[in-house]
């Protein structure tokens, strides 16, 4: 695949000259997203990577894909690439492990999504990493306005008044890049965001997932659901070729436990957790164990910086949010970038960046503590709280304004979208 990249013999010299309007450390889907987001605001673009494209675009990893987000892809140009290799689904099915009253969401349940290009019979997507990253890399080959600088890393960055100076270690060697903005989507751990200074809130759940793709005997029917039991949720994604995404979430020991358990043994628990909906299961993937937190940054922005993606926030998988999140992170600032270079602002001045994080930080709230209450809420074997879950559950079947308002947030109809989602 061609890309803009330094090579070995032009690292020392030619860094040292290059000016970018933005740099973004860290080149997945979230980044990818902001930097071909703005592929025709005439800004001058750089993404900072560790990873050569290829070796990014490998993960073995599958996600859930609000419609919000695929018309933000779409938006941006890359979606009628990515929708024939993925997983539509027009189903979404919840239940509280094995109680009966199971509860079904269909397109007719959002009602009217007003003058958002909403598709007729979707509720969402499954996408799988390799899938929707290697279109990403596609779409920033042909902006004459990128590079990549990767793999590399970052030494050191200091904010100065007009611009941000980063030094970068690339091929054993250390330059500077010069930018009005830099954009840190380097992930949960962000080492941009900790020297920076800027703090977090949040907390480490008691529970770790492991993700999985499965081979399944019977039709997922293009069905994704959520089972819900008191040890933690399990999700469960439709992808092409009757395969399945599973996340799996249980405490830590129990979570380690069933990563290292016996093959036969692991699936036959995963077919009885499954209800037996998928018949006999076969492995496609290893067991990947991740632990999970919410996390929330006091702050998006600061002087010539932004905060976007699990840089900025992270939650709990239920539900499937997280990497939405961030693609609705990367659309909005996008807009407010592209708007104010128009305009003539200084796209790094905090005053253009609050726009950002007003927007964005308290949307994500919201998103944050649905996902926190709902892994608090069933996973639990309190009788008051059973109870009640089983209430909220009724509700969720019979109430058509309870069942809008919970599938607009999980489509991620809720809020304000960016305009390229509106194209």
């Amino acid at each position: 695949m061609p890309v803009n990249q330094l090579s070995p013999t032009t690292a020392s010299t030619e860094t040292q000259t290059l000016d970018f309007d933005i740099a973004i450390v860290g080149g997945g889907i979230v980044g990818a997203t902001l930097a071909s987001a703005l592929k025709d605001s005439g800004l001058k673009i750089a993404i900072i990577e560790t990873q050569l494209p290829a070796v990014a675009a490998a993960k073995k990893q599958a996600y859930a894909i609000t419609l919000l987000s695929g018309m933000i892809l779409e938006g941006i140009g890359v979606w009628q690439q990515i929708l024939p290799q993925i997983t539509t689904f027009e189903q979404i099915s919840l239940c509280d492990g094995d109680y009966p009253g199971v509860v079904e969401f269909h397109r007719p349940d959002l009602g009217n999504t007003g003058k958002l290009p909403v598709p007729k019979t979707a509720l969402g997507y499954v996408g799988e990493h390799r899938v929707m990253l290697s279109a990403l890399h596609e779409c920033l080959a042909k902006n004459p306005n990128f590079s990549w600088v990767c793999p590399a890393e970052v030494v050191e960055v200091k904010y100065l008044t007009n611009c941000a100076e980063i030094e970068v270690k690339q091929h054993g060697e250390t330059s500077t890049i010069r930018t009005k903005l830099l954009v840190a989507a380097d992930g949960s751990r962000s080492r941009i965001r900790t020297e920076a200074n800027i703090s977090t809130r949040g907390w480490k759940y008691w529970q770790s997932c492991v993700a999985i793709t499965i081979k399944a005997e019977k039709p997922h029917n293009d069905i994704a659901f959520e089972r819900f039991w008191p040890s933690g949720p399990m999700g469960v994604l439709p992808l092409p070729g009757n395969r399945c995404q599973v996340v799996w979430t249980a405490p830590h020991a129990e979570a380690k436990a069933l990563q290292q358990m016996d093959e036969k043994e692991f699936l036959t628990l995963l077919e009885q957790r499954t209800g037996g909906l998928l018949g006999r299961l076969e492995l496609e993937s290893d067991r990947f164990l991740f632990p999970v937190q919410l996390m929330q940054s006091d702050r998006y922005v600061l002087p010539r910086l932004a905060l976007i993606g699990d840089a900025a926030h992270c939650c709990h998988p239920v539900g499937g949010q997280g990497l939405n999140m961030g693609i609705r992170d990367a659309g909005a600032i996008a807009q407010i970038l592209q708007q104010a270079h128009q305009k003539g602002e200084d796209i790094g001045d905090l005053r253009v960046l609050k726009r950002y994080h007003n927007w964005r930080k308290k949307e994500n709230l919201i998103v944050l503590g649905f996902t926190d209450f709902l892994d608090r809420l069933f996973s639990n074997t309190w009788l008051p709280i059973v109870a009640f879950r089983r209430f909220g559950l009724w509700c969720l079947r019979t109430i058509p304004p309870v069942r809008f308002l919970a599938l607009r947030l999980m489509t991620g109809l809720m809020g304000r979208p960016p305009e390229l989602a509106q194209n």
